[in-house]
């Protein structure tokens, strides 16, 4: 099995926040959810776990922070290309999320954006150039 990733997240609405990932593109994986949580699947390799508050409770003693007003982590995803990056930030606003909570990002050879889902946690959708992503970013920087 390869490797993957399982990102927690609480939510105060397990149904919004699971309309809201499916509004975006994400996948509902029945066999994973219940009333307490949503497995929603982004690729092969990647899920999002979403956890009612009470549901989080179990898995930490640590505090639970208000994501609309602390951030714990900024959760950055690649796209194809730079409309795919305005896309899924505009397909968030349209299901309730927040465009650009952090500044854009262009830097010619990198693309970047951000949204917040309805609880506040931060996604920035990037794009980078393949010969970015082939030399480093410095190195084609200090070509153009």
């Amino acid at each position: 099995m390869p490797q993957m990733i399982f990102v927690n997240l609480p939510v105060a609405d397990l149904e919004r926040s699971t309309a809201f990932y499916e509004a975006i593109g994400f996948t509902r994986d029945a066999r994973f959810s219940n009333n307490l949580a949503a497995s929603m699947v982004l690729s092969d390799a990647i899920c999002v776990m979403l956890l009612t508050h009470d549901f989080w409770a179990t898995f930490t003693d640590r505090r639970r922070v208000d994501p609309a007003q602390e951030a714990q982590v900024l959760l950055c995803i690649s796209r194809e290309d730079k409309a795919a990056v305005d896309a899924i930030t505009e397909a968030a606003v349209a299901a309730g999320g927040m465009a650009d909570p952090c500044p854009v990002q262009d830097h010619g050879f990198m693309y970047g954006r951000s949204f917040a889902d309805p609880d506040g946690h931060i996604w920035e959708p990037m794009w980078m150039s393949a010969e970015a992503v082939e030399k480093g970013p410095a190195e084609v920087s200090d070509a153009g």
